[in-house]
């Protein structure tokens, strides 16, 4: 099977319109994460990262979620030499919830159905910037930008493709937010994944994209050496106690890409700074003997961003490997999990040469993937 190498990528959040927009401000500890008061979402203030009114490019007739996902692929499609949109390049579209803010605005009616189906976003997408091939839809909780790389990876593997965009993008609505009141899983200042003092999550906003080739661009590209993707069999929305079905798809990963435990250098968490799933997440690191390797979560600083979330921390995690450069989790302080766990907690510049990147989500997904220099 052929080596897969990300070629190009993109990331478009509060903090930056671009990868490097974004690295800076990671480097400057800058969090999109604020106070907003936003009544067409909620009447009371919320602690998240949210784009500020007429910060996105809109295009007409395209929604906003579309359009974030237009603007950060048009970013990547810039940096690639012409024939890239051929019929051997397939368009994977990430997110958990799409256009579902129309239904606060619109009359329900069938054609509205239509307009918020996942699959009409994506041909819109696919029509715009001209994708000969059907695009393909993954929505599977938060680890949907995860498993999209995942899928960009096999497709390509299989010979079907030589080429994938995989774009993810998700909006905070009313919807979603209350989704998350009702569990009372949001917290009102920057959350702090893993620490003692957590109190839950932010949600956030953005977009992201990779573009997924058999043939490299540059020498420093980043492989894509594997992935793995389980289910706990638990609950429709807390994980599993014990950690060990994201540990299986841990162990999985790592004996597809031909390493060990030791080979991993650094670990980009899912890091949600609640209270179950950060505990089932250290539980599976020490499950898959990864304890003792630094780890991060980038939560603090994008909030959960849902369906963007997977792929805006797998770039970051490229990047790891690119300029060995590891940022700190915001906000920790003092171990707050049960087992140990090596959180970074200063900007640290090291040699990387594997990167584990895991992610879990409602209905007890998981999955984990590694890049490699």
């Amino acid at each position: 099977m052929p080596d897969v190498y990300i070629v190009a990528d993109n990331i478009l959040s509060p903090i930056g319109k671009t990868t490097n927009e974004n690295l800076q401000s990671l480097k400057q500890n800058i969090s999109a994460v604020k106070h907003h008061t936003d009544l067409d979402i909620t009447p009371d203030p919320i602690a998240a990262a949210l784009f500020e009114p007429n910060s996105v490019n809109i295009v007409k007739n395209y929604t906003k979620f579309e359009n974030l996902l237009i603007s950060s692929i048009s970013d990547v499609i810039n940096q690639l030499p012409q024939g890239y949109l051929g019929d051997k390049t397939v368009l994977i579209v990430s997110s958990t919830k799409g256009n579902i803010s129309l239904l606060e605005t619109e009359k329900h009616t069938e054609a509205l159905n239509n307009r918020m189906a996942l699959h009409t976003s994506a041909q819109l997408v696919t029509d715009h910037f001209g994708f000969v091939n059907k695009p393909i839809i993954i929505s599977n909780a938060c680890i949907s930008g995860v498993m999209a790389i995942l899928t960009g990876m096999r497709l390509i593997q299989s010979g079907q493709y030589e080429n994938a965009v995989v774009a993810g993008a998700d909006v905070i609505s009313k919807f979603v937010l209350s989704g998350f009141q009702s569990f009372q899983a949001l917290s009102s200042t920057v959350c702090r994944p893993f620490d003692k003092e957590r109190t839950g999550l932010n949600l956030g906003e953005g977009a992201a994209t990779v573009v997924l080739s058999s043939r490299k661009q540059n020498d420093t590209d980043v492989k894509v050496s594997s992935g793995a993707i389980s289910n706990d069999a638990n609950h429709i929305s807390g994980p599993s106690r014990t950690g060990e079905e994201l540990g299986f798809a841990i162990k999985k990963a790592l004996l597809d890409a031909g390493i060990t435990a030791h080979d991993v250098d650094y670990i980009s968490t899912h890091g949600t700074a609640t209270n179950y799933n950060d505990e089932m997440e250290a539980n599976a690191i020490n499950f898959a003997g990864l304890q003792h390797v630094l780890a991060n979560s980038l939560k603090g600083y994008y909030g959960h961003t849902l369906g963007a979330a997977g792929l805006i921390e797998s770039i970051i995690a490229t990047y790891a490997i690119k300029d060995g450069l590891i940022f700190p989790s915001l906000g920790y302080a003092e171990n707050g999990v049960s087992k140990p766990i090596n959180i970074c907690t200063q900007l640290t510049h090291m040699p990387v040469k594997h990167v584990l990147k895991t992610a879990s989500g409602f209905g007890g997904c998981n999955a984990a993937m590694i890049f490699s220099k």
